[in-house]
């Protein structure tokens, strides 16, 4: 291993700043939906191995938290792990986002670690994303007005997303939270859509598509009605992402084609622990592998149920990893201790007087006389 792959890769918030401004955030989104939609094209099990999420709850006052990992291998190739930490707190108590993480990589034939990532802003970019490649599919082409219930930092990828792949005429937006609801349209300015607060039931009666994005706490869902809807509404489930935590009434999933994100997660965590294995549509792979077979349903109820793929925290990585190694952003650090004399685990921590005094020490007559007194 040279010099340059003992190293470890950081890229930060400022070379992430940086990216963007280069790139441009629109660009990237494309980029993105347009990486992840190749990714899921030409998925292969043989090649990529996809693991549910795992981990720690935390109980915080009452609401419940967690701090969970999701690993993905490229098999002899990498293992992308995000380390994510969901805290409905954060925002009030702490003022941190509801969802901080950090994507690394790793070389599958070392252990060696590669990169270190910010994992907040990949998550959201990569969540929007999700949500365009599957309304795509679901989501009548000609889908106008959207409606998101639940207006915090999600919610800005998922309408930066769409209106990358829809024409969007109105934004429909409702929270519980009006503070939160007010500042809306202010951080999504840069979109220059025309957004409007409403109440739940004009969003629900006029939406073609709906995101819902809350952190509604566990049991105390759902955050829509279900009624009045479009027939043609399509869903993009995004809070979901607890045992008992929904956001949609079931006779609503009962009625409609509910597509997960990842199966084995969905159904422990997803809408889809409300439904019957029978009952459940086809993963997003099969949806984006054979979207003819979906047609028919543009017309028909839609949800996307996504609770987060590990897929795509890889894809998003990469995006940006593409771009970064382009415009020569990020810090290489030794952040391992990988001595030249593998066999020496002391060989980069101990300094040369720390060497030498050992020696010394060796060879002083207290020492020699412990030695022989041993």
């Amino acid at each position: 291993m040279d010099e340059t792959n003992r190293a470890t890769w950081l890229l930060t918030q400022a070379d992430l700043r940086r990216l963007v401004g280069a790139v441009g955030v629109d660009n990237l989104m494309d980029e993105v939906i347009h990486d992840l939609t190749e990714a899921l094209r030409g998925f292969d099990a043989e090649r990529i191995d996809v693991r549910k999420r795992e981990g720690f709850a935390l109980e915080h006052a009452g609401r419940t938290g967690v701090l969970e990992w999701m690993p993905v291998m490229r098999r002899g190739e990498t293992v992308t792990i995000k380390v994510v930490g969901y805290n409905p707190d954060n925002p009030a108590e702490h003022g941190l986002p509801t969802i901080i993480a950090t994507n690394s990589v790793y070389d599958c034939r070392t252990g060696h670690l590669q990169v270190v990532v910010d994992g907040v802003f990949a998550t959201a970019l990569r969540t929007g994303a999700a949500s365009a490649v599957a309304s795509q599919i679901l989501a009548r082409p000609d889908s106008r007005v959207l409606g998101l219930v639940g207006c915090g930092a999600q919610a800005v990828t998922q309408l930066h997303a769409l209106s990358r792949v829809f024409t969007l005429e109105r934004v429909l937006v409702f929270d519980t939270d009006k503070d939160v609801e007010r500042s809306f349209a202010q951080r999504v300015a840069f979109l220059h859509l025309d957004v409007r607060r409403v109440s739940l039931e004009e969003l629900e009666a006029q939406s073609d598509i709906i995101c819902t994005a809350t952190s509604v706490a566990v049991g105390a869902g759902p955050v829509i009605t279900g009624q009045g809807l479009k027939p043609h509404v399509h869903i993009n489930a995004v809070g979901s992402d607890l045992p008992g935590k929904t956001e949609l009434p079931r006779s609503f999933l009962e009625d409609s084609l509910v597509c997960p994100d990842f199966l084995p997660q969905a159904v422990v965590e997803g809408e889809c622990q409300q439904l019957p294995r029978e009952r459940i549509g086809p993963e997003l792979v099969s949806l984006v592998q054979a979207p003819e077979k979906y047609e028919d349903w543009r017309g028909r109820s839609t949800v996307f149920d996504s609770t987060g793929l590990a897929l795509e925290d890889q894809v998003v990585t990469q995006t940006l990893l593409r771009h970064a190694r382009r415009l020569g952003l990020g810090t290489r650090v030794d952040l391992e201790s990988l001595s030249n004399d593998v066999m020496d685990p002391y060989g980069h921590v101990m300094t040369d007087a720390e060497v030498l005094c050992d020696e010394q020490d060796l060879t002083s007559p207290a020492v020699s006389q412990r030695a022989v007194a041993s």
